[in-house]
């Protein structure tokens, strides 16, 4: 897409003072730059300015920001991956985690625009809204995962496995069990998949059911009851390795709808800043919503 269709597109966003203060015109901005790099799977040179891209950019908006580099064993050999986690301060020990991947599939020509350029533009918008402000009670921390797509593909289908596929978000839940900031979180949410046309996200059969009553309640008060839909859908997606260990989350992601899902028509031109709008003003205003006094409690269990 050319600068002048970029814009047009942006401008189709709601004005954030109708999005609760979320940008879905400089969501759409950032997911324009992100898809730029090109295809980017994990270890490749473009990766690695997509990382210098979305480090400077949480710098600039005055994140706090911890990179954690790491070695993965994969079917294809060792594979050096890095995730990105930007951390905004609380007065509380609770922590709120918002997680993305920002990795595209090893496929040829895949730029990735709605997986997972859109989630990742959106958090890159989040961050720059969040980090601008004062956390309440408990800390928000954004982090962009690296290897959440399987990297065995053979003639053009991933091979999706427990073992091969979600690696940064394995990497950061194990490193916060050891630290012991996994104890502190009060709800994961993540995205994928949120900024497609006609979207249509259902409730996710894997993710914690009051946690997703909690958001699919704050999108129905906010009036995207018809996006934010009641039939179910089971995703094997970057939560599980939090819900494995106890940890309350949520996976806000259009998959079923999305033809061009894992293919090289995954472009720019299939986003909509309205969409990445709406889903960003659900997000942010969950997040408030769980820092104001007797919010609940979706993880009562000691872990």
């Amino acid at each position: 897409m050319s600068p002048t269709q970029i814009a047009a597109e942006a401008a189709k966003a709601p004005p954030a003072s109708q999005t609760g203060g979320f940008d879905g015109a400089r969501a759409y901005e950032q997911v324009a730059k992100l898809v730029s790099f090109g295809p980017h799977p994990p270890g490749s040179e473009a990766i690695r300015q997509v990382q210098d891209y979305i480090q400077s950019q949480l710098a600039g908006f005055g994140c706090t920001v911890d990179e954690d580099a790491f070695n993965a064993q994969t079917p294809i050999g060792n594979v050096a991956m890095k995730n990105i986690v930007a951390k905004i301060p609380g007065t509380g020990r609770g922590i709120i985690l918002l997680l993305t991947h920002y990795d595209t599939l090893r496929l040829a020509n895949f730029v990735g625009a709605e997986d997972s350029g859109s989630s990742s533009g959106l958090m890159l918008e989040m961050a720059r809204d969040l980090c601008g402000k004062k956390s309440e009670e408990n800390s928000v921390w954004i982090a962009f995962l690296d290897g959440e797509e399987a990297q065995l593909v053979q003639n053009g289908v991933a091979q999706w496995s427990d073992e091969d596929s979600v690696y940064g978000s394995r990497e950061l839940a194990a490193r916060m069990a050891l630290s012991g900031d996994l104890r502190r979180v009060r709800a994961v949410i993540l995205a994928d998949m949120v900024g497609q046309y006609n979207l249509q996200i259902e409730r996710e059969s894997n993710s914690t059911p009051p946690l997703t009553d909690f958001v699919w309640k704050i999108a129905d008060q906010l009036g995207y009851g018809n996006i934010f839909i009641p039939p179910e859908t089971a995703i094997e997606d970057d939560h599980l390795p939090f819900l494995k260990r106890g940890v309350p989350a949520v996976d806000i992601i259009d998959l079923e709808g999305y033809q061009y899902w894992h293919t090289p028509q995954d472009t720019l031109d299939k986003v909509s800043a309205k969409s990445l709008a709406i889903v960003g003003d659900v997000i942010l205003t969950s997040v408030e919503d769980l820092q104001k006094p007797g919010a609940p409690n979706f993880a009562p269990d000691k872990r």
